[in-house]
């Protein structure tokens, strides 16, 4: 599994001094129970999606790359961070087009490294 994380990643209020510590079990695919990720959508079709990271201990994810917008602690909050990014977008562009915006956001970052 190759995991990259977005620019902006959005993390649990209480786990931002842990982000890098957390960014690291993620790709070493330690058991992290309470950590929920928020990934672009496998599919094309879809936008976001979320997920316990335990899930990612299954062999389906051995030869995916995941793109983490979030790293959240636990469904609710998972949750939460997807309206969130969903209102920025909205108020940004108009269009709930998510996958678009963080890509693009993604582009600009790794352009110009801000």
């Amino acid at each position: 599994m190759h995991v990259k994380f977005y620019c902006d990643l959005y993390v649990s209020q209480g786990w931002q001094k842990k982000k890098a510590t957390l960014k690291r079990k993620l790709r070493k695919k330690k058991l992290l129970p309470s950590v929920y990720v928020i990934t672009l959508s496998q599919g094309a079709q879809n936008q976001l999606e979320f997920f316990s990271s335990v899930l990612l201990h299954q062999h389906v994810f051995d030869n995916e790359d995941l793109f983490v917008v979030g790293i959240a602690d636990g469904y609710d909050e998972a949750l939460y961070f997807v309206e969130q990014i969903t209102d920025k977008v909205y108020r940004r562009t108009g269009t709930a087009d998510i996958r678009r915006f963080i890509l693009k956001r993604q582009k600009e970052f790794d352009i110009t490294g801000r």
